[in-house]
């Protein structure tokens, strides 16, 4: 039987899973908190990059991220959502790699994150690497 250890997909390099920086729905930290709520209900995406204005990775913000910020004692206080930017809520920790690093790095990335945020050598946003995208060369892997 075939495995994913002894395999090349493990050596193989990530750039043709990379989903480019133009695609990505991002936001910046400055931005409101209402702006990146938007964001991510029109995206259907449950959590986005954050950057700064050198295009480069600051951390990730999710729908959670946001309600936990406006969850009041008895009620979802909506009003707050313009006292709040998104560098005020976000998470810091986003799994991050290089754009020539392998397969095997971002696979055991993907285990606990929805995607990966890809990063060039200047450490500016390149793009992302989807679980779904690597979920899919695997099954194609095992297909063959």
């Amino acid at each position: 039987m075939q495995t994913l250890k002894n395999s090349q997909i493990m050596d193989n390099e990530i750039k043709q899973l990379i989903v480019s920086d133009e695609k990505v729905a991002h936001v910046q930290l400055e931005n409101p908190l209402d702006h990146a709520l938007l964001i991510l209900i029109k995206s259907g995406y449950t959590a986005i990059p954050v950057l700064d204005k050198s295009y480069r990775v600051q951390g990730q913000i999710s729908k959670a991220h946001i309600l936990d910020s406006i969850l009041g004692i008895e009620r979802i206080e909506m009003e707050r959502l313009h006292d709040y930017k998104v560098k005020d809520v976000m998470s810091p920790k986003v799994p991050r790699m290089h754009k020539d690093e392998t397969f095997g790095k971002a696979l055991m990335l993907s285990i606990n994150h929805p995607f990966v945020c890809i990063e060039d050598h200047d450490h500016s946003f390149v793009g992302i690497l989807t679980r779904r995208s690597i979920l899919a060369l695997i099954h194609r892997h095992f297909e063959k």
